[in-house]
């Protein structure tokens, strides 16, 4: 996952996306990043300028929530290198020497140790636990984050969205040591579902939801036979749950990214990591954080019905509109009764859509309504591709 602001470079994002790369608009600042703790094998930041050291390394604390025990840090850029490197970054030699100290300093803290140094690359290794360090942390006096849950990263009241904190997060009880080899961590077990920490999540269950999306994934297949052509890339799940439809439609052909909406009745992107998938909060009701045009094909599950009474159902139909490539393709699965509601806003939108009943068959309420965007300039003629 590559996030990065719209500074100097501000078509960075994008570019990424046309690629092909999984990028989001986000920036290391204020609040928490959208994403897990313990979410990422490795975090990598290249000329990012990014004050590391500064604010009591505030925003390494962030790096190491989200950074699995084991999981590394590369540093590429300034301050590394400094000795040399000094007149032509156009800086004072005290300055990036007291910048790298402030790094190292928070790295000790923190309990990683560093593993290379060389020319402007330095690398750190987060420790598999947190017992090796305890005692060293409490004499230094470090701040443990007090919240219960260090994955709870998005609203706690309207247009409150979590601080940043000078905390460290504290290791958790289940291991990521647990986890397996890619791919069979996609079907495998993830730790926070066989210790209990999903609310309502059993191993049984788990396994009752991947099954249960790949038999939709192949009905959606005989849909759309495109699906796995390499014609759809950059793919969205809007309401990603367990992550069960990325993971039925895993190809090195394509990438998802599964959104778990803020509003969810439980918070499952943990899961969707240690799955090996990646993915972000979001909550519906506003924009999401990328370009115009940045995803080939877009799975809504459930959405409209989650959002029912929430916000505007033409909110977020015209949002996916902006993000959705011309002529590619949407499928929203929900009731029957939603999806009548979705389809009248759609006809004003240059859509071409298509009912079509549940794979069980037709006495099932909840059906499946596939569209694709037409191509049209203002004042041209329309295109669609089916």
């Amino acid at each position: 996952m590559s996030f990065a602001p719209r500074d100097s470079h501000e078509a960075q994002v994008q570019f990424a996306l046309e690629r092909g790369v999984p990028a989001v608009i986000g920036v290391l600042g204020t609040i928490k990043v959208p994403y897990p703790s313990r979410a990422f094998d490795m975090a990598h930041c290249s000329r990012c300028l990014i004050p590391w050291g500064a604010n009591d390394g505030k925003y390494l604390m962030e790096v190491d929530r989200v950074l699995r025990p084991g999981g590394y840090w590369i540093l590429s850029g300034p301050p590394i290198h400094w000795k040399v490197n000094y007149k032509a970054w156009e800086r004072p030699k005290e300055e990036l020497q007291e910048e790298q100290r402030q790094i190292e300093e928070a790295a000790k803290m923190l309990c990683w140790e560093k593993k290379y140094e060389k020319g402007e690359i330095a690398i750190w290794q987060k420790r598999m636990d947190g017992d090796s360090c305890h005692s060293k942390q409490d004499k230094s006096q470090v701040t443990f984050c007090k919240s219960s849950d260090p994955d709870d990263v998005w609203y706690v009241s309207l247009n409150i969205q979590l601080r940043m904190e000078a905390c460290v997060t504290p290791y958790p009880d289940t291991s990521s040591s647990e986890l397996k080899n890619f791919p069979e961590r996609l079907y495998a077990v993830p730790p926070r579902v066989s210790s209990g920490s999903v609310r309502g999540v059993s191993a049984e269950k788990y396994q009752e939801d991947s099954n249960e999306w790949k038999k939709h994934v192949k009905a959606y297949k005989r849909i759309n036979r495109l699906l796995d052509s390499g014609r759809y890339r950059n793919i969205m799940d809007m309401n990603a749950g367990l992550g069960g439809f990325a993971a039925a439609l895993q190809s090195p052909k394509l990438w998802v990214m599964n959104v778990v909406p803020s509003i969810a009745e439980r918070s499952t992107l943990g899961v969707i990591y240690e799955r090996g998938l990646i993915g972000i909060y979001h909550d519906w009701c506003e924009a999401f954080s990328t370009y115009p045009r940045s995803y080939d094909l877009i799975h809504a599950n459930g959405l409209f019905s989650l959002y029912n009474n929430k916000c505007n159902l033409e909110d977020i139909l015209l949002e996916m509109d902006r993000i959705l490539r011309p002529e590619g393709a949407v499928i929203i699965r929900d009731e029957v009764d939603v999806l009548i509601k979705v389809k009248k806003i759609i006809g004003g939108m240059r859509w071409d859509t298509k009912m079509m009943d549940h794979e069980d068959g037709p006495l099932v309420p909840e059906k499946i309504l596939v569209a694709v965007k037409q191509y049209w300039v203002a004042g041209g003629n329309s295109t669609s591709t089916q």
